[in-house]
C-alpha cells in the first residue's frame, strides 16, 4: 500500500464545492489584492486563534519580520531563537537588523530549553522566538518568566501550531506577537503562499498594518517606509473556507498520532513524539527518532511510504551560519536530532490501513 507524507489533493476533494465557491467569488468581484475577503479572513482567524487583531501578510516568514520591525529590532541588538527550526525563524533576525542568538532544544520535545535561554542573555538581547515546533508549544510559562525577570519581549513562531495550546492557553496569546504560516502544507494552508501576525496590542497592529503596506493605512499615504507584503483575496477566500474544518482536522490528526503512539512506542530503537505536561500537540508533524533513521527511511521509501527530514541540519551548523562559529557540543540536543529524526506521514484524511502498513513496516524494519 502506498502511503504519501500528505495528501492536500484528498484535502481539497472533501471541501471541493465550498473552495470552488470561495474562488468564484473573488472573481465575480475582481478583489485580488487586499479588500473585503481578507478582512472577513483577518476577523475570522482572530477570533480563531482568540486574539484581538489579525495582520495578515504575504507569508509566514514576512510575519516574522514585520512582528520585530514593528518592536523596533536595531543593528546591535541579539534576539534568541532555537537551533532546531525552518530557517525563517533565524534569518528574519538578521534581516531585521539584529544578530542571532542559538540556544538548544529540550531533549525530548524538540522546542527551545528555557534553561539555555537564561544562559545566552547579555546586555544586547531585546527579545526571544519560541517556536513551537512541529505543533507541541514550547514551555511558555518558563519562557515568559525569564522574558519578564529581563524585560525582554516575546514573538511566538506558530507556523507549524495552529490550535495548539499550553496549560489551556492557545498558543500565540503569551507574547508580545505571534506569526502563522498557511503554506499549503501546514494544518491550514493556502493554496500558495499566505501569512499572519496576530497580537492583543492594537498599536502593534497598526505599526505592522503599515510595515505590510508600503508604509500606509490608506492609499497614496505612507507614514513610513514599509514593504509589499499583502495576503492576496484568493488565499484568503480559501483560508476562510478552510478554518472551520481546522478543528476536525486537528482531532483526526491527534488520533492518528495515538494509532502511531500505540504501534510504534513498543518498538526498539524507536522513539516516539514525547508530548509534555500542559501542553496539547496538533502533530502538523508526527516526528519520530531512530538510530539508523536513514536506512529506515529507505526502507519505508522502498515500500511506498513517503517520509521526511523536518530538519537535516540544524541552524547552528548551516552554512549560512559559519560565521558564527558555533560547536557541535554547544548544542548537544539539536546536534543528536539532527542524524535521528524522521517524519512519517500524517494527514487530517489519513486512514487506519494507512497508519497500520507504516507501523508494520517500521516493526519489520
Amino acid at each position: 500500500m502506498a502511503v504519501p507524507f500528505a495528501d492536500l489533493h484528498l484535502q481539497h476533494q472533501t471541501i471541493k464545492r465550498e473552495i470552488d465557491a470561495a474562488i468564484a467569488g473573488v472573481i465575480a468581484d475582481s478583489a485580488f489584492i487586499r479588500g473585503s475577503y481578507v478582512d472577513a479572513f483577518e476577523r475570522e482567524f482572530a477570533e480563531a486563534a482568540e486574539v484581538k487583531h489579525c495582520v495578515s501578510c504575504a507569508n509566514g516568514t514576512d510575519a516574522l519580520y514585520l512582528a520585530m520591525k514593528a518592536l523596533k529590532v536595531k543593528p546591535g541588538d541579539e534576539v534568541i531563537t532555537t537551533a532546531h527550526s525552518w530557517i525563517s525563524t533565524a534569518a528574519m533576525i538578521t534581516h531585521a537588523g539584529a544578530s542571532v542568538v542559538f540556544c538548544d532544544t529540550e531533549a525530548a520535545t524538540f522546542t527551545i530549553d528555557p534553561a539555555a535561554i537564561e544562559a545566552a542573555i547579555t546586555p544586547r538581547t531585546v527579545g526571544i522566538i519560541p517556536v513551537h515546533l512541529y505543533g507541541q508549544p514550547a514551555d511558555m510559562d518558563a519562557i515568559m518568566a525569564i522574558a519578564a525577570k529581563h524585560g525582554l519581549w516575546v514573538i511566538e513562531d506558530c507556523a507549524q501550531a495552529h490550535l495548539a495550546r499550553y496549560n489551556g492557553q492557545m498558543v500565540g496569546t503569551f507574547g508580545a506577537a505571534a506569526t502563522y504560516s498557511f503554506y499549503p502544507g501546514k494544518n491550514l494552508g493556502a493554496m500558495g503562499d499566505a501569512g499572519a501576525v496576530v497580537t492583543n496590542d492594537g498599536a502593534l497592529a497598526e505599526h505592522m498594518t503599515m510595515l505590510a503596506r508600503h508604509g500606509g493605512l490608506v492609499k497614496h499615504q505612507h507614514q513610513i517606509e514599509g514593504i509589499n507584503s499583502r495576503l492576496d483575496g484568493l488565499q484568503a477566500a480559501i483560508l476562510s473556507a478552510k478554518l472551520p474544518h481546522l478543528a476536525a482536522w486537528t482531532e483526526a490528526r491527534q488520533a492518528a498520532a495515538k494509532v502511531y503512539d500505540a504501534g510504534l512506542g513498543q518498538i526498539e530503537d524507536v522513539i516516539v513524539p514525547a508530548v509534555a505536561p500542559r501542553r496539547s500537540h496538533v502533530y502538523h508533524l508526527y516526528t519520530i527518532r531512530h538510530p539508523r533513521r536513514d536506512a529506515l527511511a529507505a526502507h519505508l521509501k522502498a515500500n511506498g511510504v513517503q517520509t521526511a527530514i523536518n530538519y537535516p541540519v540544524a541552524l547552528p551548523f548551516l552554512a549560512a551560519y559559519q560565521r558564527l562559529g558555533y560547536r557541535m557540543e554547544q548544542f548537544p540536543n539539536a546536534y543528536r536530532d539532527q542524524t535521528q529524526i524522521l517524519s512519517l506521514p500524517m494527514f487530517a484524511e489519513i486512514t487506519r490501513p494507512q497508519l497500520d502498513e507504516v507501523i508494520d513496516l517500521v516493526r519489520k524494519f
